[in-house]
């Protein structure tokens, strides 16, 4: 039967509402429970044992903790290994307990606890776990945004994929050697402030940035944390740093979707009430404390997992006597490449849309440089 095409008459219509999602927390206690849980079972064909965090708002199509952003615990035995996948949604992963191998395209690496790494879109990844413990990890990923596009790829036998690409021959590295056929596509200017027009050879032939699986162990992050940690609480800024993958450029992001921060605010600290557009995760990896979000008061402590800040969502941190440590993953880079990225630093200060026009927010270590 043919499908009838609607025409909804929005003239006058007023903005939608926006409908956030709750802060929630997953105890520490729970995960360990699923832990257990799924490591109780036989191993799987595909040697992945997971589940995914489904918050209680999520709709689907496919289980999220954050709108367009799921996260899996995910355990691998002694001795296991999973098969490899690819897709095109990119993945950051945090290792919570033991240790293992991770096999990503051409790269390889011993990932330990707290360590965090990348997958980048289309490049098989595989792990394996040669030690006497659980191998368990966090992982983030952009696969709801994509599924809920209805573009979301995934490839079981990347091998075969690889193979045939292969015997395809070295085509882009040629292409790149030698003159490419948008040489020949003239830019044509139009207007007087910048406007062009393009051929289509400008959209199939991009030029490329190369994208890594990066690796950021926790023995080489924790020293550094040092400095955050020390810093005066007068401080306007947040106590962390960036896991900061050079692709990204000017998006700030441990992959082109998320970036992945790393905290660690001295006791007593309370930010003051901001928001920003890209949603925030916290798993707290030392410490206790509390957050207010839209009004709501919630308590966390070291092994929990908080979805802590609905995009646009006011909201605030606080540290409790010993601080705490925290890896934070936002949907940043991607609200920077769609021009989205909203950002009030106080609720006294304006609207920033950051990475735009109109510049950043500039902390107090501006007076110290004058200072200096």
């Amino acid at each position: 039967m043919e499908q009838q095409i609607k025409l909804v008459d929005v003239s006058g219509a007023p903005v939608r509402e926006q409908a956030f999602w709750p802060t929630v927390v997953l105890p520490r206690a729970a995960i360990e429970a699923e832990i257990e849980r799924l490591a109780s079972l036989p191993r799987p064909a595909n040697g992945r044992r997971a589940a995914s965090i489904n918050h209680p708002m999520n709709q689907g199509p496919v289980p999220a903790f954050a709108p367009g952003i799921d996260v899996h615990i995910e355990v691998l035995k002694p001795g296991e290994k999973t098969d490899p996948v690819m897709r095109n949604s990119s993945r950051v992963d945090m290792c919570i307990r033991g240790n293992g191998v991770v096999t990503i395209g051409q790269t390889q690496f011993k990932a330990e606890k707290f360590d965090v790494w990348n997958t980048p879109s289309m490049e098989p990844f595989s792990y394996r776990n040669e030690s006497t413990d659980l191998f368990v990890r966090l992982s983030y990923s952009n696969a709801p945004l994509l599924e809920k596009l209805e573009v979301h790829y995934a490839d079981l036998n990347p091998g075969a994929s690889i193979k045939e690409a292969a015997v395809a021959g070295p085509a882009d590295a040629t292409a790149a050697a030698g003159p490419r056929a948008r040489d020949m596509a003239k830019p044509i200017p139009i207007g007087s402030v910048g406007a062009q027009m393009l051929g289509y050879e400008w959209l199939v032939d991009i030029d490329t940035v190369e994208s890594k699986a990066l690796h950021w162990p926790w023995k080489e992050i924790s020293p550094h944390l040092e400095n955050v940690y020390g810093m005066d609480k007068a401080y306007t800024g947040r106590h962390l740093y960036v896991l900061y993958n050079p692709a990204t450029e000017r998006r700030i992001g441990t992959s082109h979707s998320f970036f992945a921060t790393i905290a660690k605010l001295p006791p007593g600290k309370v930010d003051k009430p901001h928001r920003h557009s890209s949603v925030a995760i916290n798993y707290i990896m030392w410490g206790h404390g509390k957050s207010v979000v839209n009004g709501q008061k919630i308590e966390w402590e070291a092994g929990d997992l908080h979805f802590s800040a609905p995009g646009w969502s006011v909201h605030n941190h606080a540290s409790r006597e010993e601080g705490f440590v925290a890896l934070t993953i936002q949907d940043h880079p991607l609200h920077i490449a769609m021009e989205s990225l909203l950002w009030q630093e106080t609720l006294k200060e304006p609207i920033h849309k950051l990475g735009s026009n109109d510049g950043g927010i500039q902390t107090n270590l501006t007076s110290q440089l004058k200072a200096a």
